[in-house]
């Protein structure tokens, strides 16, 4: 005999008790008579004693019947509340939510659209984990995560948000001191910052917008970091050259603290993504913070054609 309890018999009895009537009970189950029939009469085999005299015209409990009877209902009472409250909870936006996004990303421009979320949605917490570093959504319990990348994890369901430009990047006092590059193998005589946390050595692969030519550049210079903060108070400084993802680098072209280089070669250019773990049976907590977060973050408010009316110089021919 299986260790299981019949939940399935146990809730069939109960109804069963509570109409008396086996036909009553299926109505009320949405399920056949002969179903309930076959499911109090397997209850009775289990626990090997009769719950109900039936006659032609009348149907009673025993006493071993009236002894179950009020555990029984007690049990299909807490299994229908316990149904009403997931089914309550997957429809309505409720719940502790946890993100990833990434550093500057995330405190830039996530964390400032978080009070009108929790004014929508009262319900809903979020735990936000900022960071830099490649995080495992499954691994680590994350609800889901915004992430600027080529994605390559064919297992995780990701969202395109928008398109996330890189930049080449010094100051004027840089320029004036140490000459513009012209070509990408001239950055091999400056000093070029780079990142500490990425899985293969940092490689700027830089492709001309018109030819179509490639070179790719491993940057030398005194600091690598793990984020952004850790260089650009060396860059803003005038004493290198680094590459900053869109949302950084256009806070500070409007005042000329920093000027793009290389602005006829491009840099692998990759996406805002919101991912989660899978799509299936998403909790509607996760989405709402997901229609909120793309709702916000579609216009890109960040990039260089919004901040400056910047395109790249293919771009520009082509539209003249």
């Amino acid at each position: 005999m299986s260790k299981l309890p019949d939940f399935e018999g146990l809730a069939m009895f109960a109804k069963v008790a509570e109409e008396r009537s086996f036909a009553a009970a299926a109505r009320a189950m949405g399920v056949s008579v002969a179903t309930v029939s076959r499911g109090v009469t397997r209850l009775e085999q289990r626990l090997g004693g009769r719950l109900f005299n039936r006659t032609s015209r009348r149907l009673a409990l025993t006493d071993y019947g009236h002894t179950l009877a009020e555990r029984a209902s007690r049990i299909y009472a807490e299994a229908e509340e316990a149904e009403d409250f997931a089914r309550e909870t997957s429809s309505r936006p409720r719940g502790l939510v946890k993100l990833a996004a990434p550093l500057s990303f995330g405190a830039r421009w996530v964390a400032p659209m978080l009070p009108e979320f929790f004014r929508r949605y009262p319900d809903i917490a979020v735990d936000l984990h900022l960071t830099d570093a490649q995080t495992d959504l499954i691994g680590g319990g994350f609800d889901a995560a915004l992430r600027i990348a080529v994605l390559e994890d064919s297992s995780l369901v990701a969202r395109l948000i928008a398109p996330v430009h890189r930049f080449l990047v010094a100051s004027p006092g840089y320029i004036a001191r140490y000459g513009r590059p012209k070509h990408p193998h001239d950055l091999e005589a400056h000093r070029c910052l780079s990142y500490a946390n990425r899985a293969k050595r940092d490689v700027w692969r830089l492709t001309h917008r018109k030819t179509g030519e490639e070179c790719p550049i491993t940057p030398t210079g005194p600091l690598r970091g793990t984020s952004v903060e850790a260089l650009l108070p060396t860059v803003l400084e005038g004493l290198a050259i680094t590459e900053l993802p869109e949302f950084i680098a256009t806070q500070y072209f409007p005042n000329k603290q920093l000027e793009p280089i290389l602005t006829n070669w491009r840099l692998p250019e990759g996406g805002l993504y919101f991912v989660t773990p899978t799509a299936r049976a998403r909790p509607a907590k996760v989405s709402a913070l997901a229609d909120f977060l793309i709702a916000g973050l579609t216009d890109a408010r960040w990039s260089a054609e919004v901040v400056m009316g910047w395109k790249p110089p293919a771009q520009r021919s082509r539209k003249a």
